[in-house]
């Protein structure tokens, strides 16, 4: 997975987090957080991932990022762009041997330009509690086949990638209660 695969997705989740009118201290189905809750998370993991990129492969636990889940939409949704522009730029201007360091291992900046995908995939979707969002096929196919190289074959892309993440049924599969990504 490249760059531009984190940009279009990047475009793509703001576009449609900017066009959500409705009331963000709503609770989200089946999770502990509001609308603004999830996408404060969501930025914050973005500019996570910058840094730890940035960092190496040796853990650097000094920043602790709080995006505040009481700004407004605007200023939320802002956020998730612009720490996902400083994740595209940092992974765009590293040298391409470069890792860093991620509790499930060290990853390359394919591996962080993937997850930063999921998260934008996953939490837009979480986010759309009132308004569907459905993402490109290609989109969801590349992401779960670097970060998710033992899922099942045979069902769509995206719904694949919900599974994986523990969002829904698949099929005869139930939904997942733990999950990891896969780095290497």
């Amino acid at each position: 997975m490249d760059t531009t695969c984190l940009i279009r997705t990047l475009d793509l989740c703001v576009s449609h987090l900017s066009s959500l009118d409705d009331d963000w201290s709503v609770q989200i189905p089946g999770l502990d957080w509001t609308v603004a809750q999830a996408v404060a998370h969501l930025a914050e993991g973005l500019l996570w991932y910058a840094t730890d990129f940035v960092a190496g492969p040796t853990e650097l636990s000094t920043l602790d990022p709080n995006v505040k889940p009481d700004a407004t939409p605007a200023d939320l949704v802002r956020s998730v762009s612009v720490y996902g522009t400083v994740l595209v730029r940092m992974l765009e201007s590293s040298p391409p041997d470069t890792v860093g360091w991620h509790p499930y291992g060290l990853a390359d900046a394919s591996g962080f330009a993937a997850m930063g995908c999921d998260e934008l995939l996953v939490h837009t979707y979480d986010a759309s509690v009132r308004v569907p969002f459905t993402p490109p096929a290609d989109i969801a196919a590349l992401t779960v086949a670097r970060l998710f190289p033992d899922a099942p074959t045979g069902h769509e892309p995206w719904e694949t990638l919900l599974w994986c993440n523990g969002r829904i049924a698949l099929g005869d599969l139930p939904r997942r209660e733990r999950w990891r990504w896969s780095l290497s």
